[in-house]
């Protein structure tokens, strides 16, 4: 096997990405710490071609050399917004017509794998490192996936996380 010259990726620059078609889904970070994490979260709805991500609370925004470290340009290539709080994210998403769906370990929860999107627009929300999505979110979300995990710590990074969501969810959409 021979690795992909960069004209065979057939990549596209910052300008023209801003008028590609997006896939419906706008990634909501809830007071996340790292800024790795938020670079890697830019990388990967860069990668799966999102709409938006909301950056809420204390969760760092760009520009800083250490999310970029992880971006590596996607905070280019990707809208982003912050709000103060991730209520009024999820309120946001919601005025514009996404279903917001948690991604928590919380009762009622739906498997990631069974989750039915009937090609709605979604938002999702990723919590904070530690302490998940905050109660208040929680209870004004439409719901909560789950990501199906059999080892000992049942936590995955938030990024990976994202990744996962995203691949699963990104299947499911109905190619034209």
């Amino acid at each position: 096997m021979q690795r992909k010259s960069m004209d065979d990726l057939g990549r596209i620059s910052a300008d023209e990405i801003q008028d590609t078609a997006k896939n419906p889904f706008i990634i909501i970070l809830d007071d996340v710490r790292s800024m790795h994490n938020v670079g890697s979260t830019f990388r990967t709805g860069d990668a799966f071609a999102v709409e938006a991500i909301y950056l809420c609370g204390y969760t760092p925004t760009p520009p800083h050399r250490d999310i970029h470290k992880t971006a590596l340009g996607a905070t280019e290539t990707v809208k982003w917004a912050h709000f103060n709080t991730t209520v009024e994210a999820i309120k946001a998403a919601k005025a514009n017509g996404y279903q917001v769906l948690a991604v928590e370990q919380a009762h009622g929860s739906v498997w990631l794998q069974e989750l039915q999107l009937d090609n709605k627009k979604t938002a999702l929300v990723f919590g904070n490192e530690v302490s998940g999505v905050c109660d208040e979110a929680l209870e004004i979300v439409d719901g909560c996936i789950e990501i199906p995990q059999w080892g000992a710590k049942h936590s995955l990074n938030i990024s990976v996380s994202v990744g996962v969501v995203l691949w699963e969810l990104i299947r499911k959409i109905p190619t034209k």
